[in-house]
């Protein structure tokens, strides 16, 4: 079973890095990180670069497509090399992903129109110009496609797709392995439990890897 995560400049590190966590551990899965040439891409703070062992034009299929988002989706959205490949990639899925705004590249590939996804919460309007109908869940299944909301959602959108690849047995195997039992410190995930202090501080402009392309 092949997985393949695309990277491009200025993705979101966790949006990759988390989901391959947990899908490397199914049985039997291959996962391949690939971009337009292969080597090391840089996140969109440029601090850390994962490395592409293969370019996308090499890759001709795979089982399961995992998209993370990024500020750098920005320069894909008007169409291109990436959301053509998405599109081409899509048809012989058993399962298209995305994560954060990841889903405004499925968007640009044309596989939202009419269908319910969900993003980073700051991108719900402009998924929605792409035909799709958001949804504030943190995960998403329509038809073979799921998304998963903003950054750490990739997890959860992992363990979901896992206990579809193989059982639920497997993916809550995964999920101890990887010990993921989210307790945080603090209860402002969301724009809905978040204070106005905390929206107004996000609002500022100081945590500049949340800006609406983010995640």
């Amino acid at each position: 079973m092949r997985i393949v995560i695309p990277l491009f400049d200025q993705f979101t590190a966790l949006d990759a890095v988390g989901p391959y966590d947990a899908l490397k551990l199914l049985p039997g899965a291959e996962v391949v990180f690939a971009a337009t040439n292969p080597g090391p891409i840089r996140n969109n703070r440029r601090s850390l670069a994962l490395t592409a062992d293969a370019a996308l034009d090499d890759i001709d299929s795979c089982d399961v497509l995992v998209v993370p988002g990024g500020p750098g989706v920005d320069a894909h959205l008007a169409g291109g090399p990436l959301p053509d490949w998405i599109r081409r990639m899509h048809d012989g899925t058993r399962w298209t992903t995305s994560v954060c705004t990841g889903a405004l590249l499925l968007g640009a590939a044309g596989l939202l129109r009419g269908r319910t996804a969900t993003t980073h919460w700051r991108s719900a309007e402009r998924l929605a110009s792409f035909g799709a109908t958001y949804s504030a869940q943190r995960v998403v299944a329509d038809g073979k496609l799921l998304t998963g909301a903003g950054v750490s959602a990739g997890i959860d959108m992992a363990l979901t797709l896992a206990a579809q690849l193989a059982d639920r047995t497997t993916a809550e195997a995964i999920q101890l392995a990887i010990e993921y039992d989210p307790q945080p410190p603090f209860d402002a995930g969301s724009p809905a439990k978040a204070s106005q202090a905390v929206r107004d501080r996000h609002a500022s402009g100081l945590l500049t890897s949340t800006r609406p392309a983010a995640g």
